[in-house]
């Protein structure tokens, strides 16, 4: 019996691939935040970007989107934007070898990263900046824990990302960048006021610490390295790295600065260590994801530069 190859082939392909413009209005979604936004970001109505959202969420048989303030991706809904950020990069890339290809005008491909918002505030940012200047690309930055930033990989929010993780995440590359230094310090009258008699578990357990949020774990870490146990830390929270060190200035408390940001006030007394030499090293890796992609390498390549510079290199 003869058998329709290409009739089985066309059937495959037709059950399996996907609409683009689905694809690309769910991770508009998801980046701008609301259906409205996503509309206006892709020139049509919200009533089309919604249509074209059920249609895929019915092709794939799951729920993409969580509607709230602001639309969140579900997990599957996630792996498909990951997809679409691939996918853009690749167009970068085929654009940039055949030119006729490309469309009118600058074409600007997103590209989401994850870091720790020290790195941000210090060396990341001017990585960043110089990296975009000459590519054409949208970085879209979030922040987070270095020890959580690799979860964002993990979950496909993101393309590439600073971590405290050296295990790469399924699917990516990881190389090490060096280590961010951390001193405990306050000020000296805070310093005089909780620490009289010098520092040890009870003291530590009374006098307020600062902490960036609740999952920096710095302040801990450091306690129990120096009290050889676990203690208790008041904590005020505050999450910013320059209002760490202003609160610190003010008396607020005691916390892990990043050294890069308080060597002038260490220098002029402003900030002393609670305990001099006792600094906590944090090494930082680089993790991207195994895209086949020139814009991502081009990015990796100015972020592992600046960290070459601005980091401790063991």
């Amino acid at each position: 019996m003869k058998t329709n190859y290409g009739f089985f082939i066309n059937l495959s392909i037709s059950n399996f691939m996907l609409d683009y413009a689905s694809l690309f209005a769910l991770a508009a979604v998801v980046r701008e935040g609301s259906f409205e936004r996503a509309a206006r970001a892709l020139h049509v109505t919200p009533s089309a970007v919604s249509q074209r959202i059920r249609l895929l969420e019915e092709r794939v048989g799951c729920a993409l989107v969580v509607r709230g303030q602001p639309c969140m991706a579900t997990e599957t809904g996630r792996r498909l934007c990951q997809h679409v950020d691939r996918v853009h990069l690749l167009e970068q890339d085929l654009q940039d070898t055949l030119p006729a290809l490309a469309p009118e005008g600058i074409t600007r491909v997103p590209l989401p990263v994850a870091v720790n918002a020290d790195s941000l505030a210090t060396w990341f940012a001017p990585a960043v900046a110089a990296f975009a200047a000459d590519a054409p690309v949208l970085m879209n930055v979030a922040v987070d824990d270095q020890e959580h930033t690799a979860e964002w990989l993990r979950s496909g929010a993101v393309l590439a990302a600073v971590t405290a993780n050296a295990q790469p995440a399924t699917g990516c590359n990881s190389r090490p960048l060096g280590a961010m230094r951390y001193v405990a310090a306050a000020s000296p009258a805070f310093v005089a006021r909780h620490f009289p008699n010098g520092v040890d578990a009870a003291a530590l357990a009374q006098a307020p610490s600062l902490v960036f949020n609740t999952k920096d774990g710095l302040q801990t870490r450091w306690a129990h390295r120096q009290c050889d146990r676990h203690v208790e830390l008041p904590r005020h929270t505050l999450p910013s790295p320059q209002a760490f060190v202003t609160a610190a200035l003010a008396g607020m408390g005691w916390g892990m600065q990043l050294q890069a940001m308080v060597v002038p006030h260490l220098a002029a007394g402003s900030l002393v260590e609670l305990v001099p030499g006792t600094p906590l090293d944090v090494p930082l890796h680089w993790q991207q994801a195994r895209a086949a992609s020139a814009l991502l390498d081009g990015l990796t390549r100015e972020v592992v530069a600046a960290a070459r510079v601005a980091l401790i290199q063991h």
